[in-house]
């Protein structure tokens, strides 16, 4: 049983890191954490999956510059098996790779792709009340013509795991609004004990790939999966929509990018600044320029040409658009 931790008390954190460009993004992760909470004493743990059945290709970072590098930036990388998702659906990793962190200690997990740009041992969590980023469109799911609404979908999925929707519904917002229900994106989460939380996600992520109720019929699951789950499995643990203050999360304290050429486009002078002044070091530059997006963006200085394609106070409301701009300019890169 896990023990109830409370809030101030020290935690780790846990990104996922594997070849190519999540070794990358776990780099500039690893640098920006110590940059900017020089003071956190918890344990950066790099999950990392292995050689297996569901990985036609050795996912492991390679040894050479990038581990060194991590290692030399406190990252302590750590094995885990993939039996249920790998290549197939690699946002699985970020559930079994839960598993690889010590059970009964409180953690937070982060996608890799997000920078750390404030103090986040100072960040009040309540880790028996979790919740996830609020930073997210309506993505999922589409509701058809004929099909069930937003309750019927979200409904059948509450009630597979025998849970009570009524909680979570905001009843400020219009009906069959996406808005109205809780829905997440998995960039980061939180709570006391990684296997509590990790078996519960793994639980219902499990149902509903391998059994979906029939109000999901037509409804896509891939890349969806996680998120779908994700309102449920915090609802199941005593979580809420939000527990955490504004502006820390997806604020102040972190910045979940996504992709370079995104970030330059839309976050603030604060962000830029903190990923150019981390990866400026020669140690850390001659690493990181192996990667044709960290090269180009930020040491050739082709994000700022995506940077003037945009006033960030009147930004349009949706990605795709801000996305097919850079295009249009031959910008982007992932």
């Amino acid at each position: 049983m896990a023990k109830k931790r409370g809030k101030g008390q020290p935690f780790n954190v846990m990104i996922v890191g594997q070849s190519g460009r999540l070794a990358y993004e776990a780099a500039l992760f690893a640098a920006s954490l110590r940059h900017s909470d020089p003071d956190f004493a918890g344990r950066l743990i790099v999950a990392e999956p292995q050689p297996g059945p569901l990985w036609p290709n050795d996912p492991r970072i390679p040894e050479g510059e990038l581990r060194a590098l991590l290692a030399e930036l406190g990252a302590e990388i750590v094995p885990f098996e993939s039996r249920h998702f790998g290549r197939k659906y690699p946002y699985g990793n970020k559930i079994e790779g839960l598993f690889a962190l010590p059970a009964g200690e409180p953690f937070v997990f982060f996608d890799t792709d997000t920078l750390i740009t404030g103090k986040l041992s100072a960040v009040p969590f309540d880790f028996d009340r979790p919740c996830a980023s609020l930073r997210v469109e309506g993505t999922w799911p589409q509701p058809e013509l004929y099909g069930p609404g937003y309750a019927g979908i979200w409904g059948a999925l509450y009630d597979r795991f025998g849970l009570d929707i009524g909680p979570t519904i905001d009843t400020a917002q219009p009906e069959e609004y996406w808005r109205r229900f809780m829905y997440f994106n998995a960039g980061f989460f939180f709570f006391r004990c990684p296997h509590e939380f990790g078996q519960r996600f793994l639980d219902y992520a499990l149902s509903v790939r391998d059994d979906p109720p029939p109000e999901l019929v037509g409804q896509s699951l891939d890349p969806w999966l996680d998120q779908i789950v994700l309102p449920l499995v915090i609802h199941s643990l005593g979580g809420a929509r939000q527990t955490l203050p504004e502006g820390l999360l997806d604020g102040t304290v972190s910045c979940h990018y996504r992709l370079f050429p995104m970030l330059y486009a839309r976050e603030a002078d604060a962000v830029v600044d903190v990923l150019e002044t981390v990866a400026a070091p020669n140690r850390i530059k001659k690493v990181l320029k192996g990667h044709e997006p960290i090269k180009r963006m930020v040491f050739q200085r082709k994000g700022h040409k995506v940077r003037a394609l945009f006033d960030r106070d009147h930004l349009p409301r949706r990605e795709q658009v801000i996305r097919n701009r850079i295009k249009k300019e031959n910008l982007w890169m992932r």
